[in-house]
Order: structure tokens, then sequence, then C-alpha cells
């Protein structure tokens, strides 16, 4: 299981919560699903912890937590930083060079997609067309809109969040 490099913040309330919620779903068949989509609600994300916790209560096995958080797109292994970074890898976007500006997103921040920077400032995800072809390659950061980036640029815009 891949580790996230930012610390586990979680609260005793955050528990005492998660825990409350298992309660109210235990031993309904078909559980483990609002049970995952309720840690995420509660943490942001399913790290190992939360992911133990739910293991623990209900006595389903990790790899098939794991498994759940792993396959469906609406689970995050990773918290979400301050500001959250796009790369649109739509056709238009991908075609005008977005490969390119997300490798020289993933240098400046030294993360993979999918992660959160140790300080919890910036998490990069790649998405599949974000409506703006007209601006190819796009990037969000932060809800603010980047278009028609060159690789080189990518430096400056990320300098303006941190």
């Amino acid at each position: 299981m891949k580790v996230s490099n930012v610390p586990f913040k979680g609260t005793a309330e955050q528990e005492t919560e998660l825990r409350r919620r298992i309660a109210e779903h235990k031993g309904e068949k078909g559980s483990l699903m609002p049970i995952m989509q309720a840690a995420q609600e509660i943490y942001g994300y399913l790290p190992y912890q939360v992911q133990k916790i739910i293991s623990d209560e209900t006595g389903i096995p990790m790899e098939k937590i794991y498994g759940v958080a792993t396959f469906y797109a609406q689970f995050s292994m990773s918290p979400k930083g301050q500001y959250e970074v796009s790369v649109c890898l739509g056709t238009a976007c991908y075609v005008k060079g977005a490969g390119e500006v997300l490798e020289e997103v993933k240098k400046e921040l030294g993360i993979d997609d999918g992660e959160c920077t140790s300080d919890g400032k910036f998490s990069l995800d790649t998405c599949r067309c974000v409506g703006a072809c007209g601006l190819a390659p796009v990037m969000i950061v932060g809800g603010d809109v980047y278009g028609k980036i060159t690789p080189d640029q990518v430096a400056d815009i990320l300098k303006k969040y941190a």
C-alpha cells in the first residue's frame, strides 16, 4: 500500500464521528461503500489509518477495503492540498502539449499525479476535460484557470500560490 508523504493528522473528533457512522451501517449488506464515503467526507481522503479503523470495526479485510479505495475514482488515498492543481489531459490539451506541462508541474512540486506536497500546500490531479478546449493546454490551480500554457510558465504560475 502506498503511504502518503503527508503525515496523518486525524483528530479524536473525526475518529468518533467515523466510528458513529460505521455503527449506523454495521451489519448491513453492501455497507462498505457508504462507510467509505462517510470516511472520505470526514477526513477528505482514505489514508491507511482510516482504512484500518474501518477494517477493525467491520471485520472487512484490509485488502478488500484497499481494493475498493483504489478501484473507484471517488476515493483518494492522499489528502488534497490547500491549492489543488489539475492538468487537463483531454485530447485537445494533450495534443497541444499538456503532457509536457504535467511533467513540469511534477518536477516543480516534487510529487506525482494523485499526491500532495509534504507541507500540504499543493496536490496534483489530472483530469480528462475541463471544457476549455480553445485554451488548450489548460492547468487549474486553486480554481484559477490558466490556458495556452507552456512548460516554461509553470514555475511562475505556481509561485503565485507558494
